[in-house]
């Protein structure tokens, strides 16, 4: 009555004949049971078919979904089906090793199909240790706690690869250390970070060096150039140099402030020496905020967008066919020597001569071939803190910051002998400019001096032209000009 009354699900089972399979084994002189089994696995299937089940009680029953014993007997192959067998070679793999009791764990079905998670112990009832004529089973249900296990290793493989193969650089690292440094400065009553880090720099540092990177993706491994795990972190120092310091340092004040999500962009280096715009954004584990020692920080590649934006930039203040700064940034400067009241400011316009002429006869390629060469002339002339630019079709103007007559005297001059210098390389189609200059001087705007200096240009261009009236070959005028 106990037996059956027992609330776990109980057999008894006779492996008489499974003890007549050990002992022909022992004859033949199997001593390494397992590799037996596993190179026989028909043995196994023929020891699970010679054990004899003597009684079950009610608790097994409802399990199996049987209504009696002849019942279950009757379909203990719908029972026992599948991947059973390798669970039964490792329970006779411990009776034939001389145990008196085995425990596994198995996958049974009900009669109507239902997967049961099942944790296996049997033990060979006293008296019948010679002949194992008697075997109690217990058949515990643990699918409910399986199918968990199941689904928290299936999440564990689903977040994994969402990691791994994620498309965004992901680096899961510990700041535990790095808290705990900002926690003892805490302690000595710092209470402004940014002014600390300001006197400390080393500060910063020592924190970069404490932070522990736990795993990277394979986008991390792509993204620097890295040819594995190893190699890129063995030569982090390689990725994260010196300007990786301040946008470090802004971010421990994040942390310090209790932004424990942020994002800010940082420029970081591949192993191979190429520059990557990147998008970081940090956030700590939900759980992990008084420790810190599980974090995230995803890189984004923004590289191609900084590069767009730099050549919008570019756009923006240059001429295309130049490479020169155009009317807008020579807007923009002007005002800017106006607000700043720099004194005094030296004020070149120079106009090509014959464009016009050129693009009639030669056509509109040869006239932009001549505006890049004049593009290049003044590239070469001025340097900084003065800035050429084209301002019109033909027109281009050079200001200088700080320069009194002598000084633009000496940049037209350098101008002239570049020019020079470039005839001489093209000589079938030599340039010719008119230059006009003017110093801004203290009480007056740069605007007007810039009109003087338009003035002035204008005055040398008619003085061209009349001379080119006059019949002389422009290689003649060019020649005079030298002179």
């Amino acid at each position: 009555m106990l037996f059956d009354l027992a609330p776990a699900p109980l057999w008894i089972e006779d492996y008489t004949d499974v003890k007549v399979f050990f002992d022909r084994w022992r004859a033949e002189g199997v001593v390494d049971v397992e590799a037996f089994l596993r190179e026989n696995p028909d043995q196994v299937a023929a020891c699970a078919q010679a054990i004899r089940v003597i009684q079950v009680n009610q608790k097994t029953l409802t399990l199996y979904e049987a209504r009696d014993l002849e019942h279950l007997k009757a379909n203990l192959d719908a029972v026992f089906r599948d991947d059973m067998l390798d669970s039964h070679l490792g329970e006779l793999v411990q009776l034939y090793e001389g145990g008196l009791s085995f425990k596994s764990c198995a996958v049974n079905y009900t009669l109507s199909g239902r997967r049961l998670d099942i944790q296996l112990h049997g033990s060979i009832l006293p008296g019948h240790e010679e002949d194992f004529s008697r075997v109690l089973v217990t058949t515990e249900d643990v699918t409910e706690r399986e199918e968990a296990r199941r689904r928290e290793a299936e999440q564990a493989l689903y977040a994994k690869g969402l990691f791994e193969h994620s498309p965004v650089s992901l680096w899961v690292e510990d700041f535990s250390r790095i808290k705990e440094l900002l926690e003892e400065l805490r302690e000595r009553g710092i209470s402004d970070l940014r002014v600390f880090t300001d006197v400390h720099p080393e500060f910063v540092r020592q924190c970069m060096t404490e932070i522990r990177v736990i795993d990277v993706n394979r986008a991390t491994l792509d993204l620097f150039e890295a040819p594995d795990r190893q190699s890129l972190l063995q030569n982090q120092h390689k990725i994260f140099r010196h300007e990786m310091q301040e946008p470090f340092r802004e971010q421990l004040i994040d942390l310090w402030e209790g932004r424990l999500l942020h994002k800010r962009e940082v420029m970081n280096y591949t192993l191979e020496g190429s520059e990557r715009y990147l998008l970081l954004q940090f956030t700590v584990f939900p759980g992990y905020e008084d420790t810190w020692s599980l974090v995230q920080v995803s890189l984004t590649d923004i590289t191609a967008r900084k590069k767009a934006e730099a050549y919008l930039e570019y756009l923006g203040k240059h001429d295309v066919l130049t490479k020169l700064h155009n009317r807008a940034f020579f807007v923009e400067e002007l005002n800017r020597l106006e607000r700043k009241k720099v004194r005094p400011v030296g004020v070149l316009i120079i106009d090509l001569n014959n464009l016009k002429e050129t693009n009639d006869i030669l056509g509109h390629e040869a006239g932009d071939n001549l505006l890049r060469r004049i593009g290049e002339v003044l590239s070469k002339s001025v340097s900084l803190p003065n800035c050429a630019s084209r301002i019109g079709g033909d027109e281009f103007a050079v200001l200088m910051p700080g320069a009194d007559a002598k000084a633009v005297k000496t940049i037209m001059e350098q101008i002239e002998k570049v020019l020079h210098v470039n005839n001489q390389f093209y000589s079938q189609i030599p340039i010719s400019v008119a230059m006009g200059a003017a110093v801004c001087e203290e009480g007056e705007t740069v605007e007007a001096a810039v009109r003087r200096a338009d003035l002035a240009m204008y005055h040398e261009k008619r003085e061209y032209y009349s001379m080119v009236a006059s019949n002389l070959q422009p290689s003649d005028i060019s020649k005079a000009e030298g002179n």
